[in-house]
């Protein structure tokens, strides 16, 4: 198996350095590249075509926010990992909306962040701990909408996002739906172009403020 390409997008050469050093113990991940900010992370992504790209918010110029959103328009195939030091329920939920498929803060223990690369590379969604109690929290105190929301969605399109909703992966919900994980992973792209959305993560966000996988 190929290892994982990773592209590292942050303002701060020490830091920078400090992840070349963890991806130096991960056998299955390389770095392919690294850029400043947001414009160059763009260019870089496009050029490079990394499995995952991970994205600072605070850099100079074009934010991540906008980066993040810009890669996954452009080439949705990449997953996108927020690394941050901001921990608050704007820039979470904009990054998510940009098409993030994870959010780790910076200062994560090295097993988490390496955990939310290869998740992302394999078109998961992954938070760190705290990250994935701020949006618990967030969803605990929003009310839900009714399953209307999705009209454009089939029974069984519905089911397979509301276990998409629980984090569950393709394998687990193939098995627990008695599907083939081809069958649910052509539901999955079918969803996400049926609500419009750039991957896993934005469309957790809208199946749960749905009322789905709670």
């Amino acid at each position: 198996m190929d290892p994982i390409s990773v592209l590292v997008a942050d303002d701060h050469e020490p830091f920078r350095a400090g992840l070349r050093a963890v991806f130096a113990l991960a056998d299955d991940i390389v770095l392919v590249g690294e850029a400043p900010d947001g414009r160059g992370a763009v260019e870089a992504a496009l050029r490079l075509q990394p499995d995952v790209v991970l994205m600072d918010l605070k850099m100079p110029g074009l934010d991540g926010i906008e980066a993040t959103r810009q890669i996954t328009t452009a080439a949705p195939h990449i997953g996108v990992v927020v690394l941050t030091m901001l921990e608050d329920d704007d820039s979470v939920f904009a990054a998510l909306r940009a098409g993030a498929r994870g959010y780790v803060l910076k200062g994560a223990l090295r097993a988490q962040l390496v955990r939310a690369i290869r998740a992302a590379a394999d078109g998961e969604a992954l938070f760190g701990p705290a990250v994935a109690r701020r949006i618990a929290d967030y969803f605990a105190r929003e009310p839900a909408r009714p399953l209307a929301a999705f009209p454009q969605l089939t029974q069984r399109e519905r089911d397979v996002l509301a276990l998409v909703a629980q984090h569950r992966t393709n394998v687990e919900i193939a098995r627990q739906l008695d599907l083939s994980p081809k069958t649910v992973g052509n539901h999955v792209s079918t969803i996400f172009a049926k609500l419009q959305v750039a991957g896993r993560a934005e469309a957790i966000i809208q199946a749960r403020e749905a009322g789905l996988g709670r």
